[in-house]
């Protein structure tokens, strides 16, 4: 295989090309949340969207050991009792696919064939990750930190261990955790049992998951799913801007009840409280609009009152009063930044960061009399 297949960005798919064979396994393979559990201010487990890159490996909690290495003045290795020995804290974190929204895009990227549904919101409990770093001792002239994940593969060609970095300012934020409990019960198998990285406000691919080993590195490091497959890029060509925080978004939990097929939503008229979920890994969302008429009009949301949870979703709603006839609903969220939803696709040949609106088609009939 040539040296451009394995370093050049993911294919696009053709004029007219239809989802793969190939896309169709990875699509059974991985989940996206129900959007009717956007009622959970705290994903349940199996609803939790997923993503798994290779296979989940098969590791004994038991003989489990961590061990960071690198530019520091002394190593530190630690089971899996250590780590629990350690402060114990519990975020509330929202992860997002960085992919999500990536088979709304035309031309396609081929991948994953997310629509808008790969989130979730969990309680991650663990140890903070920044004193184990320091107790190391990181050298002069470190500059990133690399996490080795125990899952192996080949992407694009290309054998490796999952693998990514943070700069070092990043990695020694204080919400960044070595997490061993989810949702108050030990790591499932799918969600990087026995232990995982979970690093607030970015994307899902900074998440590393069966977390086996931290090196502290005093250059960039190049790894593939750094250098390689999580870049902001339009041609080929080009070395990209690496992917990091998430998006601001806000996704409508579907009133009514659902076609099998279409998903079209079907609800009787009257009174409604649409409601839903908003999100952004620069900072709080502070404005979610919403649109009923399939965006030529938008209306201010209410937000649920901030509860000292940074990293999680809030939730918004909405009183409708819904006529009969056929609506496309929408929300944008807007966060402290100033960043908001766009109303076109920002288009990028990995398919990442689309944060365009989600669009819900509903059918309302009048009541009997009406």
């Amino acid at each position: 295989m040539g040296t451009d297949q394995l370093s050049g960005p993911a294919r696009v798919a053709g004029p007219g090309e239809a989802i793969s064979f190939e896309e169709l396994a990875l699509a059974a393979r991985n989940h996206a949340l129900p959007l009717e559990a956007l009622r959970y201010d705290v994903t349940p487990v199996g609803l939790h969207y997923l993503l798994i890159h290779y296979d989940i490996p098969e590791l004994d909690p038991d003989s489990f050991r961590l061990v960071i290495g690198g530019r520091v003045r002394q190593p530190v290795r630690l089971d899996l009792a250590g780590l629990r020995a350690r402060p114990r804290v519990t975020h509330r974190v929202t992860l997002e696919c960085a992919g999500n929204g990536r088979a709304l895009l035309e031309p396609r990227p081929v991948s994953q064939p997310w629509l808008t549904e790969a989130v979730g919101t969990a309680e991650w409990t663990g140890t903070p990750l920044a004193p184990l770093l320091r107790e190391a001792g990181i050298v002069d002239g470190a500059v990133e930190v690399v996490f080795t994940g125990a899952d192996h593969g080949i992407e694009r060609g290309a054998e490796q261990d999952y693998q990514r970095s943070l700069p070092l300012a990043d990695a020694l934020a204080e919400a960044v955790l070595l997490a061993y409990e989810m949702n108050g019960a030990p790591l499932p198998p799918q969600h990087g049992a026995p232990l995982r990285l979970v690093v607030p406000g970015w994307y899902g691919m900074a998440q590393v998951k069966w977390l086996r080993a931290i090196e502290v590195v005093d250059a960039p490091f190049q790894g593939f799913q750094n250098a390689v497959a999580y870049r902001f890029r339009e041609r080929p060509e080009e070395p990209g801007e690496p992917v990091t925080r998430m998006a601001p978004r806000a996704l409508v939990r579907p009133p009514g009840f659902p076609d099998f097929m279409s998903r079209v939503r079907s609800m009787t008229a009257g009174a409604c409280r649409l409601d839903g979920r908003a999100w952004s890994g620069y900072g709080p969302v502070t404005r979610v609009e919403v649109t009923t008429d399939g965006g030529a009009s938008w209306a201010p949301a209410r937000l649920d009152p901030a509860d000292g949870r940074p990293w999680a979703w809030r939730r918004w709603w909405y009183d409708w009063d819904a006529a009969p006839g056929r609506h496309t609903l929408s929300a944008r969220a807007t966060d402290a930044t100033g960043r908001t939803q766009p109303l076109t696709p920002p288009w990028n040949r990995g398919g990442f960061a689309n944060n365009l609106v989600q669009r819900v088609d509903v059918i309302v009939t009048g009541p009997a009399g009406r």
